[in-house]
């Protein structure tokens, strides 16, 4: 029996940009669907978007802020859901007092500004930390600066990575779990991997070690197969 896994893509980038694993995971086995991120101003209504758009009885999974809304809506779903997959997502993308492991607050609210006022040169900015410390990050740079025009709402998706916090859905939802997250992460340290094992005992999460936040793009190769196997394995 085949199954069907829908991918959202990370905050600001159009769901296309996840094709390359999408082709390197398709097969007989799986069938992969890409889900735009909604397009609405009001973050609160995000997950109820989805959660009426996206199939039932399929496996999510996502990017960055894609990732952290497939979880979010994996709770939601109970046994619904297939299962969860995420690709270099935080359990919360900003720092809180009991989860030092994200972004501090004032360099996000400083980054939110900077949107507002000047979005061109912001995205610039995020898409330079995304390939940071990446093989290649040029090539890597170009391929993240081709999102065209995004109707994504992109300060309704900021403020969605502010209000996320994931750590009692990763705790208490009982479907499988993978977690891939890159050792050279300039946005998603890599200490995530530990934490996350603590919060989630009987996830998988696995740390590609050369990998950046735009791994989907770089490693989409060694992210398919990882997510193949575990499908296999636990679709059994």
């Amino acid at each position: 029996m085949s199954e069907r896994l829908v991918l959202l893509p990370g905050w600001s980038y159009p769901a296309a940009m996840l094709r390359p694993l999408a082709n390197a995971l398709h097969g007989d086995a799986l069938r992969v669907e890409l889900a735009e991120l909604p397009a609405l101003e009001n973050p609160q209504q995000w997950l109820d978007e989805l959660d009426a758009r996206l199939p039932a009885d399929c496996w999510l999974g996502g990017w960055s802020l894609g990732g952290m809304l497939a979880a979010e809506l994996a709770a939601r779903r109970g046994v619904a859901c297939r299962g969860l997959i995420t690709l270099a997502s935080n359990a919360c993308f900003v720092q809180r007092e009991d989860w030092p492991l994200a972004m501090p607050a004032a360099q996000f609210a400083d980054f939110r500004d900077g949107v507002a006022a000047a979005p061109a040169a912001a995205l610039k900015r995020f898409d330079l930390l995304a390939v940071r410390d990446a093989d290649e990050p040029r090539a890597l740079a170009r391929q993240l600066a081709a999102r065209g025009d995004s109707s994504v709402a992109l300060l309704a998706g900021l403020d969605c990575l502010a209000l996320l916090d994931l750590r009692a859905a990763l705790r208490e939802w009982a479907g499988p779990q993978l977690h891939l997250l890159g050792g050279r992460d300039a946005l998603v340290p890599h200490q995530v991997a530990r934490a996350l094992r603590e919060l989630a005992p009987s996830a998988r999460i696995e740390l590609l070690d050369d990998a950046s936040h735009a791994l989907p793009l770089s490693h989409a190769a060694q992210m398919a197969a990882a997510i193949l196997a575990f499908i296999k394995e636990t679709s059994r």
